[in-house]
């Protein structure tokens, strides 16, 4: 299928929710807008270390995670960011990998924001139309 890269933007969800409610500016919501790999092989966000300070994101928790099918290795998940792709969004808390340079677009805010893979063209579609749809269970 060849490797789908999407352009997202990644807004600290704290920092939105402050700026909401007048706390602090706008311009002072920390974000960054970078290239994802779409991988359909993980399940969360993943993030770089790098990325987590550059947006201010607090450490929740530590987890073990498998990565590539190796043995487990220790990880952090950080505080919540809006993850924006076009005209759709969802909130993620992403999972922070202590080296590597590349953010990963699992499949967990795919489905979320009701995206799909299209192979031929290397690119994320709407997986039900040009509309974010919600399913309620």
């Amino acid at each position: 299928m060849g490797e789908v890269v999407e352009k997202i933007t990644l807004v600290n969800a704290i920092d939105a929710g402050m700026a909401r409610r007048g706390i602090i500016k706008e311009s002072d919501v920390r974000q960054v807008t970078v290239d994802a790999i779409v991988d359909t092989g993980a399940g969360p966000l993943v993030i770089t270390e790098a990325l987590r300070q550059r947006l201010g994101l607090e450490i929740e928790r530590e987890e073990s995670v498998f990565l590539a099918g190796k043995v487990p290795q220790k990880c952090v998940v950080a505080e919540a960011v809006d993850i924006r792709w076009k005209d759709r969004y969802t909130m993620s808390r992403p999972l922070v990998l202590p080296e590597g340079d590349e953010t990963l677009l699992g499949v967990i805010p795919l489905e979320d924001m009701d995206l799909k893979v299209n192979p031929i063209d290397h690119c994320l579609e709407g997986a039900h139309g040009d509309k974010q749809l919600y399913q309620v269970r």
